[in-house]
């Protein structure tokens, strides 16, 4: 398993980054404060998580004036991708071979 692929299954193993993760595939690129208005947690909690998402490749940011929009970072999430793809052949695979067995 690759390092890229453990800092992003590590980033969404906490449920309020997978929680950040939504609402800006929802919402779009948003401002920490924008986000953590739609949050139980406070401004500091949210650019933390946010820190955490942007060291695994899965979230970036760039500045518009005098704020940081984040955004999702599609490249980031090509390794899960392909984990998971990978998981679920097999799953399918394995499944598949159970019943041609029984046959």
């Amino acid at each position: 398993m690759s390092d890229q692929l453990e800092l992003a299954l590590d980033a969404l193993g906490d449920p309020m980054r997978r929680r950040i993760v939504e609402r800006l595939r929802n919402d779009g690129p948003s401002p920490v404060g924008a986000l953590a208005a739609a949050l139980p947690v406070g401004r500091p909690a949210v650019s933390k998580h946010l820190k955490v998402l942007e060291g695994a490749g899965l979230v970036a940011h760039h500045s518009v004036g005098t704020r940081n929009l984040y955004a999702l970072a599609p490249e980031g999430f090509t390794a899960l991708q392909q984990w998971l793809v990978g998981m679920w052949d097999t799953a399918l695979s394995a499944y598949a071979d159970i019943f041609t067995e029984k046959s």
